[in-house]
C-alpha cells in the first residue's frame, strides 16, 4: 500500500514533458496549410464570384448561410468518427494524411466553374462550396483535436496554439498579398484564379504531410477507455456549459473575422479607390499579429487566456473606432487595422486553447472524454461563423443595390460597406466580451487535471 501511495503521489507530481520545438513547429504547419485554401477563399471567394463570375450577391449570401447549417451536422458527425477512430497513427493524426490530397482538389474545383447557362452555374457553385466545406471538417476538425492530444498541459496547448496562429498568420499573409499579383501573373480572369488555387492545393498538401510526420498522440482517457455511444456523448457535450460558452464566442468572433477579411476587397476599391491596395489592408490586418502572439506567451501565463481574449476584443473595438475617425484615409485605416491584428491576436492565440480545456472539464463533469466531438464546436463556429459574416456581407451589399463589376456605385451600397467594415464589427466585438465574462475554466483548470490524473493513477 506504501508504495502505491508513492507511485500515486509520483503520478501527480511528475511534470507533464515540454512538447518539442519541432512538434510546435510541424503542429503550425497544419493551419498554414489550411490558411493557403480556406483563408483565400474566405478572402477572395465572394468577390470572385459576384465580379469575375457575375452571380448575383444576394445568391452568395444565402449560398453561404444554407452551407453553414448543413456543417452542423457534418462537423458533429465528423468528430465522432473521430472518437471511434483506432489506428496506427492514433485517432486525429491519420485524418490529416487522408484528407489533405482531397482537400486541395476541393479548394481548386471552387473557382473551376463551367462557362454555362446561370442555373448550372448556381448548381456547380453550391455543390463545389458544399463539398470543401465537408471536405474542410474532415481535416479541421481532427487537426484541432490533435492539439489535446499531444499534452495535457494548459501552458503547452497555449504554446501550440501560438505556433499555430504564427504560422497560419503568415499563410494569411501569403495569401493577401500574392494572390491578385499571381491572378495577374498567371493571365488573369478566370485562368488565372484557376492556376494560381493549383499551387496553393500542391502546397497545402505538402505542409499538411509534414504536420502528419512530425507530431504524436500521447494524451489517453482518465475515465471511460471504451469507445461511448454517439447518444451519450452528445448528452454529456450538451452537459458541459464551458463547451457551450465557447461555441457561441466562436460563432460571434468568426462571423467578426469572417467580414474582416471578406469586406476588405470592396472596400479597397470602392471608398479607397484601388482594388490592388487589398494587399496593403491585408497586410495591416495580419503583419502585426505576428508582433501580438510574439508577446502573448507572457501575457497568458500571467492573466490567463480568457482575459487575454477579452483584451483582443477590446483592441477589436478601439481599432474600428480610429477607422471611423477618417474612413476614407489610408493611413489612417492601416493605423486602425493595425490594432485590430494586436485584437485578433490576442483571440486566436487562445481560442483553441481554451477549447481544448472544456474537453478535461467535460470529462471531469460526465466521466466522458470525447476529443471529437468537443472540436467539432471548434470547426463548427469557424466555419458557421465565417459562413454567417460572408452571408451578411452578400446580403448587405444586395440591401444596398451593389452591382458587381462596375466602375462606381450608389450611394447606398457604399454606406453598406462602410457599416461592414467599420461599425457590425464594433456591435459584435461587444457580443464576444459578454460570452467571455461567463467563462471561469481559467481558474479551476488546474484542479480539474489533478483531479482526473488521481483517478488515472488508480485505474
Amino acid at each position: 500500500m506504501g508504495n502505491a501511495l508513492v507511485k500515486r503521489e509520483d503520478a501527480l507530481l511528475e511534470a507533464p514533458p515540454n512538447i518539442t520545438l519541432k512538434e510546435k513547429i510541424g503542429y503550425g504547419f497544419g493551419d498554414f496549410a489550411s490558411q493557403l485554401l480556406f483563408a483565400a477563399a474566405m478572402t477572395f471567394l465572394s468577390y470572385f464570384y459576384t465580379d469575375i463570375i457575375g452571380i448575383n450577391a444576394a445568391i452568395i449570401g444565402t449560398l453561404m448561410l444554407i452551407t453553414r447549417i448543413l456543417d452542423a451536422f457534418i462537423d458533429l458527425g465528423i468528430g465522432a468518427l473521430i472518437d471511434k477512430t483506432k489506428s496506427k497513427h492514433g485517432k486525429a493524426r491519420p485524418w490529416l494524411l487522408w484528407m489533405s490530397g482531397p482537400f486541395a482538389l476541393s479548394g481548386i474545383l471552387l473557382f473551376t466553374v463551367p462557362d454555362a447557362n446561370a442555373t448550372i452555374t448556381i448548381v456547380y457553385v453550391y455543390f463545389t462550396y458544399i463539398l470543401m466545406n465537408f471536405i474542410y471538417s474532415s481535416i479541421n476538425v481532427p487537426y484541432g483535436v490533435l492539439n489535446s492530444m499531444m499534452t495535457q498541459d494548459a501552458y503547452q496547448r497555449s504554446l501550440l496554439n501560438i505556433f499555430r496562429m504564427i504560422l497560419a498568420t503568415m499563410g494569411a499573409l501569403l495569401i493577401n498579398y500574392f494572390t491578385l499579383p499571381l491572378v495577374k501573373a498567371f493571365g488573369g480572369g478566370q485562368q488565372g484564379w484557376v492556376v494560381s488555387f493549383v499551387l496553393f492545393g500542391l502546397l497545402g498538401t505538402f505542409f499538411f504531410l509534414i504536420t502528419f510526420f512530425s507530431t504524436k498522440e500521447t494524451v489517453t482517457p482518465s475515465v471511460v477507455q471504451k469507445p461511448i455511444p454517439f447518444k451519450r456523448a452528445f448528452g454529456a457535450l450538451l452537459r458541459n456549459k464551458y463547451w457551450k460558452l465557447i461555441l457561441g464566442f466562436a460563432i460571434v468572433y468568426f462571423i467578426n473575422n469572417s467580414i474582416g477579411t471578406g469586406m476588405n476587397v470592396y472596400y479597397a476599391r470602392y471608398v479607397l479607390h484601388d482594388a490592388d491596395l487589398v494587399g496593403v489592408l491585408g497586410l495591416s490586418l495580419l503583419a502585426p499579429s505576428l508582433l501580438g502572439y510574439a508577446i502573448l506567451s507572457p501575457v497568458v501565463k500571467r492573466i490567463g487566456k480568457r482575459n487575454s481574449s477579452i483584451i483582443g476584443s477590446l483592441l477589436l473595438i478601439l481599432g474600428s473606432i480610429v477607422i471611423a475617425v477618417s474612413p476614407a484615409n489610408l493611413a489612417v485605416v492601416c493605423s486602425g487595422l493595425m490594432i485590430k491584428a494586436l485584437g485578433h491576436a490576442a483571440i486566436l492565440g487562445t481560442f483553441f486553447a481554451m477549447l481544448a480545456d472544456t474537453i478535461e472539464y467535460g470529462e471531469w463533469k460526465t466521466g466522458m472524454r470525447t476529443e471529437g466531438l468537443v472540436y467539432s464546436a471548434g470547426s463548427f463556429g469557424t466555419k458557421a461563423g465565417g459562413g454567417l459574416g460572408a452571408a451578411f456581407i452578400g446580403w448587405s451589399l444586395a440591401i444596398g443595390g451593389y452591382v458587381g463589376g462596375q466602375a462606381s456605385i450608389s450611394a447606398s451600397a457604399l454606406a453598406s460597406i462602410h457599416f461592414m467594415f467599420i461599425y457590425f464589427p464594433i456591435i459584435l466585438a461587444a457580443l464576444q466580451i459578454v460570452f467571455l465574462a461567463f467563462y471561469k475554466l481559467d481558474k479551476i483548470f488546474p484542479d480539474i487535471v489533478e483531479e482526473l490524473q488521481t483517478v488515472k493513477s488508480l485505474n
